[in-house]
């Protein structure tokens, strides 16, 4: 049956006809997706045998952009490319569960990210701070974790920076998260005396609470999550976080959208231990210290502006060994195989007293 009406058509189809012609759709839809799981199953038992790693981010990118190359609409972009991570979630449990750690409890902004990324299908371990999802990966006991690396409103996250630091993983990919802060309470707003949360969470809607709820006490805590938890049982408090942990965790949402700009976004790196290989559409993030000698930093940037090389963002961190000593981070719009970038790091070296390079990935299209 065809889901196009006949040309002399002049009524609309009833909606049991096309409830009918959905369900003969979705019946071809699930027969699609078996056959693709089947092949997904040689998938894995190809990869084991080349020891390939499950997640590959360069072939996941290929395959969500071309899917929505290939969208001829109405569903957008956006809607695509959250079914195909789902997909993709399936098929990473059929070749091997992979186990990804974020910061917890359920229901924190990172565990939103890893579901949005990963899809629904991996299981997560929830640790209790943005290092342990450094530790957890390093020390091999997840294959990989996700950590906010900067938000669009707040800047970079300093706990991250220092985490990337002091342990060795790669960042393999990175995604784009929408961040949309609620205040919950069981509480009534005027009954409100304490508002728990992460400082970078304060700090993005801190002009809404002046306006509204103004003289609450900020308490900081691990996450937006544990702070949900924390609400949850005293009178007079409540936790900014999302919707979603509110829902998790039985908490009602007494106002929605309280950041201060719209279109908040906050950008996670997803870590792991195996390099990556290019794309055409990569990013490369680093960290170094300067050389001892004046114009150091100048002639590190001019080695990546020498080569054509766009710096995406770039963050200044006291190193901790001495007063006034810095480490910066930077992003470059490249990757560190392609020729172009190993000449800027070569060059960059020189002006260094130690440069060290994170991973290589594929650049993140759209906000998820």
């Amino acid at each position: 049956m065809s889901d196009q009406p006949p040309m002399n058509q002049q009524s609309p189809r009833t909606l049991a006809a096309l409830r009918l012609l959905i369900d003969e759709v979705d019946e071809e839809l699930v027969l699609l997706l078996a056959r693709r799981a089947r092949l997904v199953v040689e998938v894995g038992q190809a990869k084991r045998a080349e020891s390939v790693p499950v997640y590959a981010p360069n072939r996941e990118r290929a395959v969500i952009e071309r899917a929505v190359a290939r969208n001829p609409g109405p569903l957008g972009a956006r809607t695509i490319e959250a079914v195909f991570r789902e997909i993709m979630s399936g098929s990473f449990a059929l070749e091997r569960p992979l186990r990804v750690a974020a910061l917890g409890p359920a229901g924190s902004f990172s565990h939103l990210a890893t579901v949005r990324h990963f899809g629904s299908s991996v299981e997560t371990a929830f640790v209790p701070s943005i290092a342990d999802v450094v530790v957890e990966v390093a020390a091999g006991r997840c294959d990989h974790g996700l950590v906010p690396y900067e938000n669009s409103s707040a800047g970079s996250i300093d706990e991250t920076l220092d985490a990337l630091l002091a342990h060795q993983v790669s960042v393999r990919a990175e995604a784009l998260v929408a961040v949309r802060l609620s205040l919950l309470s069981n509480s009534a707003p005027d009954a409100i005396r304490r508002v728990y949360s992460k400082p970078q969470a304060f700090a993005q809607c801190r002009q809404w609470f002046a306006r509204v709820l103004p003289g609450v006490e900020f308490v900081g805590d691990t996450s937006t999550s544990a702070a949900v938890l924390r609400t949850r049982d005293e009178p007079d408090a409540a936790a900014i976080a999302s919707e979603f942990a509110g829902q998790l965790h039985g908490v009602r949402t007494l106002f929605d959208g309280i950041e201060d700009r719209a279109g908040n976004v906050t950008r996670f790196l997803v870590i792991g231990r195996e390099p990556v290989a290019p794309t055409g559409n990569d990013k490369t993030t680093m960290w170094f210290a300067l050389a001892d000698r004046a114009g150091a930093l100048v002639s590190v940037l001019d080695a990546f502006r020498t080569e054509g090389i766009n710096l995406s963002h770039i963050e200044k961190r006291p190193s901790g060994d001495a007063h006034w000593d810095y480490l910066f981070f930077i992003d470059a719009l490249a990757h560190q195989d392609e020729e172009p970038m190993q000449r800027a790091l070569h060059r960059a070296r020189e002006h260094c007293a130690r440069l060290s390079v994170l991973g290589s990935y594929p650049r993140a299209e759209r906000v998820i």
